[in-house]
């Protein structure tokens, strides 16, 4: 099943969250705000315990080399392989400045996008079949005694597929509750953040996020075996590496 390539999960975007959405051609020039850093060990990567049709692999991300990159208004730091590029700004920034950087690996493939300073919103008119294929707490990013929580999910299953013209899968960070029951509304993932609300994810996009040897397999089986790849490992600790810069 194709589905789109969008690279921002979210429901809806208001006004100025639009621009640049969509995934950045070429590779990105190399950001003079990324400095080195030593490959030191990750909050936990554990799963959680969730609604899961497949469980988070037993592996652990490799300790590859790793850099540090700081958003160019300064605010936020995160740290990424060696290899991979960011693109800061990437983008127009909204009305008020923040950040927008674009992750590429060493191919030049999109990773992530890492948004702040949006006007978001949401309206919840379906539900779907969901899975909620890992999830971690992030408490240094914790706001008003909210702690939001990395997440890779999916929407959708054999039977009933997820919204129309939307990827089905994605990872990133929210801050909404976690779902209850067997259905969940469409993926929605910022989290609150200073001065209003951020994003750091990317829709999963088999064009993108490469798992070879699964090609004739459906859209959603791609997502969950895309989980056992040192790519989506190093993304989940770079995702997970989100704190405030200094």
């Amino acid at each position: 099943m194709r589905r789109s390539a969008g690279l921002v999960p979210a429901l809806i975007l208001v006004g100025a969250a639009v621009a640049g959405c969509g995934p950045q051609v070429g590779p990105p020039a190399a950001s003079p705000t990324t400095t080195a850093a030593s490959a030191s060990p990750t909050p936990s990567e554990t799963s959680s315990p969730t609604e899961t049709a497949s469980p988070a692999p037993a592996t652990t991300a490799p300790r590859g080399s790793l850099k540090t990159f700081t958003t160019a208004d300064g605010q936020l730091a995160f740290d990424l392989p060696a290899t991979w590029s960011v693109r800061d700004p990437a983008g127009e920034l909204p009305e008020g400045g923040g950040a927008f950087a674009e992750v590429t690996n060493e191919a030049g493939r999109p990773m992530a996008t890492l948004r702040t300073n949006m006007a978001t919103g949401s309206t919840c008119l379906e539900k779907y079949p969901y899975a909620v294929l890992e999830s971690q707490e992030l408490p240094a990013l914790a706001q008003d005694g909210e702690t939001p929580r990395f997440i890779y999910e999916t929407r959708g299953n054999t039977a009933t597929p997820g919204p129309a013209d939307t990827p089905a899968a994605a990872y990133g960070i929210v801050s909404v509750p976690a779902p209850t029951g067997d259905l969940a509304c469409p993926m929605f993932h910022f989290f609150t953040w200073p001065p209003t609300a951020a994003m750091f994810g990317a829709f999963y996009n088999p064009e993108n996020n490469r798992t070879p040897g699964v090609e004739s397999l459906p859209y959603l089986e791609q997502a969950r075996r895309y989980m056992d790849t040192t790519e989506y490992q190093n993304i989940r600790r770079m995702i997970t590496s989100l704190r405030p810069a200094g």
